[in-house]
């Protein structure tokens, strides 16, 4: 069964969630890609302000395709994590609790999920038609002029996905991994 979640997700709630747990996260998270986390970096580095709120933000690693008529949003499935892993850390430390997307993670990015209590969720990788359909708005709130990168606040309804990592550093791609090889012995 899956597990609801509430965005917002505050460091105690995601400090409950295991590696391997399958959740449904409802409320409002953020897109962000490589260029937008270069430049939110940028910022905090300046210590100025972010165009979002960073305290127990989910930020999901996504370019979506642009919406057709009727649609919050176009095709819309996870980027590839560790473009983000350089900046991840510093954005952990500022009060992000959750990242959406898909591949392993660096071990600079677990260990500042461990110390300041986040999560990495995996979504599945060629369903981003499917996952849009989660996503009930979408409205650019920075950096309009990265196009499909700009950061985007998403209200979305259960949003499907697993826990990865969790804030222990568990590694489901690890574990899962070891379990797999253990059974074929």
């Amino acid at each position: 069964m899956a597990i609801k979640i509430t965005a917002p997700l505050s460091r105690e709630d995601a400090r409950k969630l295991k590696s391997g747990d399958s959740c449904l996260i409802s409320g409002v998270i953020y897109t962000a890609r490589d260029a937008a986390h270069k430049r939110l970096c940028e910022l905090a580095d300046k210590g100025q302000a972010l165009p979002l709120d960073i305290k127990d933000a989910i930020i999901y690693y996504v370019g979506p395709t642009p919406a057709k008529e009727g649609q919050a949003i176009g095709s819309a499935g996870p980027t590839t994590s560790y473009r983000m892993d350089a900046y991840s850390p510093t954005l952990i430390a500022l009060g992000q609790t959750g990242m959406i997307g898909k591949g392993k993670r660096g071990a600079e990015v677990v260990d500042a999920m461990k110390e300041h209590g986040a999560v990495y969720f995996g979504a599945i990788g060629g369903a981003g038609a499917l996952l849009s359909k989660c996503i009930k708005k979408a409205e650019v709130i920075a950096y309009d002029d990265l196009g499909a990168e700009a950061i985007r606040r998403l209200e979305v309804e259960d949003f499907p996905v697993v826990v990865i990592i969790d804030s222990e550093g568990n590694n489901l791609y690890q574990k899962g991994r070891e379990d797999y090889l253990n059974s074929i012995k």
